[in-house]
């Protein structure tokens, strides 16, 4: 497998390079969500979803806080888009994120999941104070475009007369052509995850744990500048078949089949990055399945050039009764592409189970990962394979570095 170009520069701007041009990237987002709301039937969108969040209003905060379906932002079609925060996040925005207005700040509490009941009021004030805006927008005769939502929220736009659609599948829309800049964040995210790969294969010998190869990958991605390392699966030895998705604190053993996927965002693009080693050796079944799922992947990379659709793409894998699944619902995710951004699983989604109902055209800016499993003949190991793609004019572009055409055997004997 070649590699074409796609520049990962560095972590800092510099006089002396064309790195990503933050001002640039803010804009395209904006002006891609608003070009969606513009071609929706909504007035506005009231986002929850903190992807969307980050993608309209350019602005971050820990994922403990971030997920709690307490922050959220509306964007009018005519205005500004305006963001409730958590307590002095608002700010901290008004100081550091010169983009919004300071008034269009606000702090904003309406739950935490629950755990403040909605008998206090804060959904009430909050859908009363949003109403208000909508007015003065002049669209509180529109529907309100919601991508996730609570249901207390929810009834209670409902019960203080608001009508309310769906705004996720327009947002995730917006998302799925990634400019120059997103895709250079995306390179470098990847660069990030070549270099734990080497780490790991130094550290992939028998007596290691797969807690340890966790532990390290998560240190190296921070040290690094990694902002959230969402997960790292480590599987080894007879928890390879099935594929279990996630760790334990299983002993690594001489001539284990181990596989490996990474998770983590650099300046909130991610990485879904699977690579599978050979321990010390490998065998001729653990070698086998590692080369048809290799097979399995080049023939879908293959694929890849705009105006391919995605049941094209799904057709040269495997059907799951092929492999040892009963239907393709059992076996989701193993022949699997999903799209990669702020978010881990963006359009488009490519896999037997969806694509071939569905099926979605591919076009230059989007970029996504592939993933490829195969069970081995001696029914513990399987080889895991993923490899992120950009779709180009030219064809597809490979962001995914670590070597992986032939099955790699970390500290051979």
């Amino acid at each position: 497998m070649t590699h074409a170009f796609t520049a990962a520069p560095g972590h800092a701007a510099v006089d002396f390079e064309q790195r990503v041009d933050f001002d640039r990237l803010r804009r395209y987002r904006l002006d891609r969500a608003r070009a969606a709301l513009e071609a929706s039937d909504c007035g506005a969108f009231l986002l929850f979803d903190f992807y969307n969040i980050r993608y309209t209003t350019q602005t971050w905060i820990g994922g403990a806080l971030g997920d709690k379906m307490t922050r959220y932002t509306l964007l009018t079609r005519s205005g500004e888009p305006m963001l409730w925060d958590f307590g002095s996040a608002t700010r901290h925005h008004q100081l550091f994120a010169p983009w919004l207005r300071p008034e269009n700040c606000h702090p904003g509490m309406l739950g935490l999941r629950g755990a403040i009941a909605p008998s206090a009021g804060l959904m009430a004030d909050s859908v009363r104070q949003i109403k208000g805006l909508l007015e003065d927008a002049g669209v509180a005769n529109l529907p309100v475009g919601v991508d996730i939502v609570e249901p207390p929220y929810l009834f209670e736009m409902e019960r203080q007369g608001l009508r309310v659609v769906d705004a996720q599948q327009h947002m995730l829309d917006a998302r799925q052509i990634k400019s120059p800049d997103e895709i250079m964040l995306l390179s470098q995210a990847a660069a990030m995850v070549d270099g734990v790969y080497q780490d790991i294969v130094e550290a992939l010998k028998p007596g290691v744990r797969e807690n340890e190869i966790v532990a390290l990958a998560n240190k190296r991605l921070y040290e690094m500048g990694s902002d959230q390392v969402e997960a790292v699966n480590a599987v080894s030895g007879e928890r390879c078949n099935p594929h279990p998705h996630n760790f334990t604190d299983r002993l690594v053993r001489p001539g284990d089949q181990a596989f490996f996927d990474i998770i983590h965002s650099f300046n909130g693009y991610r990485t879904c990055y699977y690579r599978t080693f050979g321990v010390g050796s490998a065998t001729a079944v653990q070698r086998d399945a590692y080369t048809r799922a290799r097979e399995w992947m080049d023939a879908s990379i293959a694929m890849v050039r705009p105006g391919v659709t995605t049941d094209q793409v799904a057709a040269v894998w495997p059907r799951a009764t092929e492999f040892g699944f009963d239907n393709e619902m059992a076996a989701f995710g193993l022949q699997f592409g999903h799209g990669l951004g702020l978010g881990l699983h963006e359009r488009p989604i490519i896999s037997r189970l969806n694509s071939m109902k569905e099926p979605v055209e591919l076009q230059a800016g989007m970029v996504f990962a592939l993933e490829t499993y195969c069970p081995a003949a001696d029914g513990v190991s399987a080889a895991r394979i993923e490899e992120e793609v950009v779709v180009t004019d030219d064809g597809p572009q490979i962001l995914t570095r670590f070597p992986a055409d032939e099955l790699f055997v970390a500290n051979a004997y």
